[in-house]
């Protein structure tokens, strides 16, 4: 398994485990390796630092919220050289994620969007879909709303970015209907669900999830855990436990296990 969605300490939010003990996790289990997320902080130093010597690939990433500058190609263009892998748009910061009335830690006080929602950021976003474009690296949604989530995949392919990412798109942001996620994946993106959404959407059933996948195609998606919560399990447990509750409501076992290793490593790594 290769989980494109993990969170670690140090956070603005309390989590589980740090870096290092994440890190550990996925190889003592064998496992092909994580994406480090940070809501607040870029993870590519982070990931260097926890992945040393291990077999694991530990991958760094870098999320658009306030505290990056926001739409910020600069900051952008500095942890891509520092190899991360994987940018996200705004997630606590989006203006999607304020208007669903969920938590956001701290301060902050800005909102984030970008096209439809805020055409003066269309500029800074293309310089950003141009620099993912030139490192051959992952874009992904965050928790922008499904109207720049459909402006976004367009540009994106656009700037000629290979590699396109729904973040949990049937998630309370920006809970898209499975219509519109499987016709961004016609349009080259992967979409992903995750086991967060297992724990703490549906209240621990998994039929809604198991009908979105066949809607959009288990092969079009990603299996993540998005884990790292104080009250959850290690993010492998968690992925594990979302694959058994998705092949409990009769999704392909070998579909769902494709859709939380090589289609997130290859989407990732290779």
């Amino acid at each position: 398994m290769f989980d494109l969605h993990v969170h670690s300490a140090p956070c603005v939010i309390p989590r589980l485990a740090d870096d290092m003990t994440t890190a550990r996790w996925f190889e003592d289990a064998g496992l092909a390796g994580c994406v480090l997320k940070g809501h607040c902080e870029p993870t590519a130093g982070r990931a260097l630092s926890a992945g040393a010597g291990l077999r694991a690939e530990i991958v760094g990433a870098l999320v658009l919220n306030a505290a990056a500058g926001g739409i910020n190609p600069d900051a952008v263009a500095a942890e891509l050289a520092l190899g991360a892998r994987v940018v996200w748009m705004p997630t606590l910061d989006s203006r999607t994620h304020r208007l669903a009335g969920l938590p956001r830690p701290g301060q902050v006080t800005v909102t984030l969007a970008i096209p439809p929602l805020d055409p003066s950021c269309e500029a800074a976003t293309r310089a950003v879909l141009e620099l993912v474009a030139e490192a051959d690296a992952v874009i992904a949604t965050g928790h922008i709303s499904t109207d720049e989530a459909v402006w976004l995949v367009r540009a994106a392919r656009m700037a000629g970015v290979r590699r396109v990412l729904l973040t949990h798109p049937s998630y309370s942001v920006p809970s898209m209907d499975v219509r519109i996620a499987s016709e961004l994946a016609d349009a080259g993106a992967l979409v992903e669900v995750t086991a967060y959404q297992l724990r703490r959407q549906y209240g621990g059933h998994a039929a809604e999830l198991a009908e979105f996948v066949r809607g959009v195609g288990a092969r079009r998606c990603v299996l993540s855990s998005d884990a790292g919560q104080p009250d959850a399990p290690p993010a492998p447990e968690a992925l594990a436990e979302l694959i058994d509750e998705l092949a409990a409501c009769g999704i392909d076992r070998g579909a769902l296990e494709a859709a939380a290793g090589e289609t997130p490593y290859e989407l990732v790594c290779r």
